[in-house]
This record gives C-alpha cells, structure tokens and sequence, in this order.
C-alpha cells in the first residue's frame, strides 16, 4: 500500500506543478481521461473529462498568467484496497488580483494498467464572507 500512497503524492505534486507552470493539460492528466469522470464543486456536478477541462478553462484560464499559484496541504491519503485510493486535503490559489481562493477536496483514485488516475474529485470553496462570532443560544 506505500506504493499506492508514493504514487498519489507524485501525481498530486505533479498536478501543483503542472498547474504553477500554466500547464492545464499537464494539471488534467491527474484525470481519468473519460466520459464517466466526476466532478462535483459549488454545488454542481460535472460528468466527462471534457466538461470539466471547460469548466477549469472557463474559470482559471489556460496560462500561468491566469491560472494562479496552486498549492495543496494537510494531505491525507488512504488506500481503500489494492486499485483504490482516497485523498483529500485543503487547496490554496495566490491569484495575481491579490485574491487567495481556497478549500477542500477530496478525491478518488483508481488504479488502470497505465497508472492511478483521479475518478471522482468532490472540491470546496471556503465561504469568502468574513467570520462573525455567532451569538450562542441562550446568552441572551
């Protein structure tokens, strides 16, 4: 099973470099290349591999000047058995606005004859509205 684990992490360090260098296509060969790839974010499900390269086209654009910088942390990844691997984490953009989106994912790998692919990527976005402290029930 570390072999499974070493080989998720190289992909998904691949896919931060990839994305950081602009490189979209790069960043999507992480991804089952197929019409059954899901893709599920803001609320939205994609299904097939072109929809979802679209959808990162339409939002980020395809070059390092409007794609951002990628970085992913808190890395935690499980195999699920012998062809199956979860992995999730927190992602962060530095936008060159100035913006930094950023949230969680969670993704599925399988394993096919030429090497792990993501199957199913369930991405979050953080709640951009600043924090408030939420009154408590009953003080008052």
């Amino acid at each position: 099973m570390d072999d499974a684990i070493a080989a998720v992490r190289a992909i998904l360090d691949r896919q931060v470099a990839d994305w950081n260098r602009g490189d979209l296509d790069g960043f999507l060969s992480g991804y089952w290349n197929s019409p059954k790839v899901v893709f599920q974010s803001g609320g939205r499900r994609l299904v097939g591999w072109e929809a979802m390269r679209d959808r990162y086209r339409r939002r980020y654009g395809s070059d390092r000047s409007t794609m951002g910088q990628l970085t992913f942390s808190d890395l935690d990844i499980v195999p699920l058995g012998p062809e199956a691997v979860l992995a999730r984490g927190r992602w962060q953009l530095v936008m060159k606005d100035g913006s930094e989106p950023g949230g969680l994912f969670t993704v599925i790998f399988r394993k096919f004859p030429e090497g792990w692919k993501i199957v199913h990527d369930h991405t979050s976005v953080d709640d951009p509205r600043p924090a408030t402290s939420a009154k408590q029930p009953g003080s008052g």
